[in-house]
């Protein structure tokens, strides 16, 4: 496999692509059986997180580490099939036959581009899940105000340098047999957290369920470019909150880009109306003029 390193500065450019990619892949569930499930509360999953992540792994960094990459090798291969299936965008029965593939092949080449690659596609894919399964189940108006405090809680974690041991533990952590890390994104000499390409599925799947696909294009792209931009930043220092271009990509487009997009999060109405509630009234239940 090739296994030539790339420059920190390519490897986090196109990571930081990735993130735009991974905004424009989730598609819209309809919301069905889990329309029951529909709360503001979900909102608190995104900063939560970052939250717990920091306060479980800052006490037993290395146990939580260990444990979060064998979670990781469980769920994200079934999540990026799911994706695959029904829950992406461009979802295709076939194309979950893709999942062994990249997993064998990040498997086989572990330390390689191709094998990092194929890692990054089945983590990508795997928050496209799990954020099309986040916009379903809450109020768009209050997924806005989560993604905004995942972003808050992780710039406030990396400014105090609360998040760097964690962090370093977490992606040091890897299962036995060279079986895949998939609780990261690493591609060339770049590294980005899970939570990262989360955020931007959460997005993602909160424009696709709200204005469309069409906006979710503009959003992929405006994502990419302030995330390549942001990256600038690592001329300066060596850490970043890899969540803040996703929130302000989110802000551009309630404040200045997108009116509709806009006028959805003002409303902390649910996404899709009960179709019972909308129907019109039978005639022997409607009342007529003379009747009042």
């Amino acid at each position: 496999m090739f296994d030539a390193m790339l420059p920190f500065w390519l490897s986090i450019g196109l990571l930081s692509l990735a993130q735009g990619v991974v905004v424009l892949l989730p598609g819209r569930l309809e919301l069905g059986a889990i329309r029951t499930l529909r709360r503001r509360g979900w909102a608190l999953v995104p900063p939560l997180s970052v939250i717990a992540f920091v306060l479980v792994a800052r006490a037993a960094e290395q146990a939580s580490a260990q444990s979060l990459t064998y979670l990781a090798l469980v769920a994200v291969p079934l999540l990026a099939a799911a994706a695959l299936l029904e829950l992406g965008r461009f979802a295709r029965p076939a194309a979950a036959l893709l999942v062994p593939v990249l997993f064998v092949l990040a498997w086989a080449d572990r330390s390689g581009l191709a094998g990092e690659a194929a890692a990054l596609a089945l983590s990508a894919l795997s928050c496209v899940a799990l954020g099309v399964l986040l916009a379903a189940v809450t109020p768009p108006l209050w997924l806005g105000l989560g993604i905004v405090a995942m972003a808050l809680a992780d710039t406030a974690f990396v400014v105090s340098d609360l998040l760097q041991r964690p962090n370093d533990a977490l992606n040091a952590a890897h299962p036995a047999a060279g079986l895949p890390r998939l609780q990261s994104a690493v591609l060339g000499s770049a590294i980005m957290g899970y939570g990262d390409l989360f955020i931007a599925a959460a997005l993602g799947g909160l424009i696709a369920a709200t204005v469309g696909s069409r906006a979710q294009t503009r959003a992929a792209a405006l994502t990419a470019l302030l995330a390549v931009l942001f990256d600038l930043l690592f001329f300066a220092v060596s850490e970043l909150p890899a969540t803040v271009p996703v929130a302000a990509a989110l802000a551009v487009l309630v404040l200045r880009g997108r009116p509709a997009v806009a006028a959805i999060l003002r409303s902390a109405a649910p996404l899709a109306p009960d179709p019972a509630a909308a129907a019109p009234p039978r005639p022997s239940e409607a009342r007529s003029p003379a009747a009042r």
